[in-house]
């Protein structure tokens, strides 16, 4: 996992940890702007089948709220469009803050790469252009104030994927009254992954190659939150080559796999009785079928 500083794209993090790790592959879950910072998982080789399972995964960040000022962007980079006096009182606040509590509809900022008619949402806002977006349902499973020294406010979000926080903070805003931006903000847990694991860009690049290597996670730690399901041999090579096995005792849904020697196969699908393989690491599966394997792909810590 990767500490990204602010002031960087996860496109261009991600391509110095690749290097850094010398991967053929990489991969990362869950954009952050460039001006936020915080937990970024990077997933490199054989461990990029498996972060689709990361993509629905809650998140929780801190935020900077900067009440009195709005911006073409939602946050402090944009070009500031208001600016108002702000007076609200700690009981208006908490009133304010009960409203995003729970269930809640956002409408998709602008500059954001939701795309329409195959174009993102940045290219028409950066032409001059504004289209229309649907609310969509996200879910703030807590919101809390760590500080405030008006006209900035410290929040603790937790919540679903989707959420954006340049969105919450404008909304936030506008209920008071005054308005709102999001002047920083900061990633502090992926689903189970939290920022005391993450390693900075410095740090990493600090390391020599064998102390890079040892940050790193194994692939099945982005299923964690599933069950397992271990296999004796006969099945494992069954299933590795694309045969369904009958499961007719195991409850339906997603598993984490483990062949006859404990080696991560890879992630299973249980539905009418039956177990499908939905990706596989090919190591292991080739190892259960009795194939040679290169080494496991791993995930950066």
């Amino acid at each position: 996992m990767l500490d990204k500083p602010s002031g960087l794209t996860s496109n261009a993090a991600l391509q110095r940890v690749k290097r850094l790790l010398g991967a053929a592959k990489a991969g990362h879950v869950g954009t952050l702007d460039p001006l936020a910072s915080g937990l970024l998982p990077v997933c490199l080789g054989e461990a990029t089948k498996f972060s689709g399972q990361m993509l629905a995964a809650d998140k929780t960040y801190e935020a900077d709220v900067l009440l009195g000022a709005t911006s073409t962007t939602g946050d402090i980079e944009g070009e500031i469009t208001a600016r108002r006096a702000v007076s609200a009182s700690m009981p208006e606040i908490e009133a304010a803050l009960e409203k995003f509590r729970g269930n809640i509809l956002q409408t998709p900022p602008m500059y954001s790469a939701l795309k329409r008619d195959g174009k993102p949402l940045y290219a028409y806002a950066r032409a001059g252009e504004t289209v229309e977006r649907e609310p969509r349902p996200v879910t703030i499973h807590a919101l809390d104030m760590a500080a405030c020294e008006l006209p900035h406010l410290q929040l603790s979000v937790r919540c679903s994927k989707g959420t954006y926080i340049r969105v919450l903070a404008e909304d936030f805003g506008a209920a008071l009254g005054c308005g709102g931006l999001l002047a920083g903000l900061r990633r502090t847990a992926v689903g189970a992954y939290v920022i005391s694991q993450a390693t900075s860009l410095a740090a990493l690049e600090a390391m020599d190659p064998q102390e890079r290597h040892a940050r790193l996670l194994p692939s099945d730690s982005l299923l964690s939150r599933l069950q397992t399901l271990r296999l004796d041999t006969a099945a494992s090579r069954l299933l590795v080559t694309g045969r369904r096995l009958a499961m007719p005792d195991v409850g339906a849904g997603f598993y984490r796999l483990y062949g006859a020697n404990g080696g991560f196969l890879g992630l299973g699908e249980v539905g009418q009785g039956e177990l499908l393989a939905v990706r596989l690491m090919a190591t292991h599966a080739s190892q259960e079928s009795g194939a040679q394997g290169g080494p496991q792909a791993t995930k950066i810590a």
